[in-house]
């Protein structure tokens, strides 16, 4: 049951620019509910977005959200929908403005500084860090989307429909339980406290561009089929903003994600095949996506995994891990066909050698982890911790046996800019617990393009075989 606190307005902002062909174009804002507008609001910038060629700037609301465990931070987050091209202004309202940078770099923008503004255009959908000052835990994340394309309508007994203003989930654990084929959808200027929770459901889709606020869990997702998960934004859960496991055919897109505090994890998977996660932006105080087989209820092996075109910032933790969990009771589970392409990793920070890793394959618990490739992945800064970390393991911490063996792992096409990273980790167990059959294909650090594991940065252990470096 839903109590609706109040109720609030979407504000449209539709703007024309005039071209030679008259091109349409449009920027959307959603209104904050009142309860936590003021509580809410973040005044260390202030920043306004227009069409090109307009004169009149429009207002976005700054959501303060809190990043990093060690740290408990106060960062900023805005967000819109346009179409076009359009004119972005941030203007820092405490401190002087020395420098600015704003990530990925792979996105090459390069603003215009004026006294304590900035100003730059974009023409496609974006999310990106504005840092000022070198300053990454007060910094700026701003979340450009594209228009929405597909609204449910209210009245249709399959849709449960959050309109604009604030919800809370009415009972004691403050979990919404979805049914089988039914669409959830949380209306621009929506905001949810509590969870969404699929427990053996088919057919379910949540989207929309509204916020789920601080609940314990974000989506909970056990025994699912054709599950999707789009656009919606999750800030600072208690724990993970979502798990899926035992589940099919779940895709997982264009979502923004903020945690920071303990087991805080963006996205985690057990014993689940088919998973499509796309355009996700997950700033996490755990592992932004971490992929395992058995834990809890959920039994099985683990398979075809792509994640794709995003961007991860792990402030504690790893950005990805694979592996660790599994079940010791029968002779093991699979992990394999996972892939990881065209990834942006802003920054990795863990101070325990045992779980540092940017990309990381941990196989514990009876597991074999096996046809990974990690593909076009930036890595741009490493606080403490490693750039690849592959073994074979035994960590009582977390498991209750070591692994079985990793193998056939590809790396292609990395870039690190980073430096002061600790050495690499590739180990195994025992002869039956190897690593084996690893390629590293054009990996380039600092500019620098590997041809040996010394370029690397790379410590080789014991039961380990089959490296390769092109």
């Amino acid at each position: 049951m839903i109590k609706n606190l109040h109720k609030t307005i979407l504000i449209s902002v539709i703007c024309f620019v005039s071209t030679i062909n008259t091109v349409r174009a449009e920027i959307h804002t959603a209104s904050v509910p009142q309860q936590i507008y003021y509580r809410y609001h973040n005044d260390n910038f202030t920043v306004r977005v227009r069409q090109v060629g307009n004169k009149d700037w429009i207002d976005l609301y700054e959501y303060k959200v809190k990043v990093d465990m060690d740290t408990n931070s106060d960062a900023t987050m805005v967000q819109f929908d346009f179409s076009g091209q359009v004119e972005i202004f941030v203007q820092l309202n405490n401190g002087k403005l020395d420098d600015v940078v704003i990530r990925p770099l792979e996105r090459g923008i390069t603003p215009e500084i004026e006294d304590n503004h900035i100003k730059f255009t974009i023409d496609h959908p974006q999310k990106l860090s504005i840092e000022f000052n070198g300053d990454r835990l007060h910094n700026l994340h701003l979340f450009a989307n594209s228009l929405e394309t597909y609204i449910p309508h209210k009245d249709n007994p399959k849709v449960v429909y959050f309109e604009p203003g604030m919800h809370e989930v009415d009972n004691a654990d403050k979990t919404f339980r979805i049914e089988s084929n039914t669409t959830v959808y949380l209306a621009p200027g929506a905001v949810l406290r509590g969870t969404l929770n699929c427990d053996s459901t088919e057919n379910v889709h949540i989207c929309g561009r509204g916020i789920i606020l601080e609940p314990q869990y974000g989506i909970r997702a056990g025994w699912v089929k054709n599950f999707t998960v789009e656009d919606i934004s999750v800030i600072n859960p208690r724990f993970n903003t979502m798990t899926a496991g035992s589940s099919e055919n779940v895709t997982i897109r264009n979502i923004k994600s903020f945690s920071h505090q303990g087991w805080g994890d963006g996205l985690d998977f057990y014993c689940s095949k088919h998973v499509l996660v796309d355009n996700v932006f997950l700033r996490n105080s755990d592992d932004c996506i971490a992929i395992y087989s058995h834990r809890w209820n959920f039994y099985g092996d683990t398979y075809d995994i792509i994640v794709k075109n995003s961007t991860l910032w792990a402030d504690i933790a790893h950005p990805i891990n694979i592996g660790t969990h599994g079940n010791t009771e029968t002779e093991g589970e699979i992990i394999e066909y996972v892939t990881f392409r065209n990834i942006d990793v802003l920054e990795h920070d863990e101070d325990d050698r045992d779980y540092q890793g940017v990309m990381t394959i941990n196989s514990g618990d009876c597991n074999i982890v096996r046809n990974v490739t990690f593909d076009s992945i930036r890595v741009e800064h490493i606080q403490e911790g490693q750039l690849f970390h592959l073994r074979v393991m035994d960590l009582p911490k977390y498991c209750s046996a070591p692994g079985r063996k990793v193998e056939h792992i590809t790396f292609s096409n990395v870039q690190y800019t980073g430096t002061g990273e600790n050495p690499s980790v590739i180990k195994g167990f025992s002869e039956e617990g190897k690593v084996s059959d690893i390629l590293f294909d054009n990996i380039v650090i600092n500019g620098r393009r590997a041809r040996k594991p010394e370029d690397l940065n790379l410590n080789i252990g014991l039961y380990v075989q089959e490296i390769q470096i092109k």
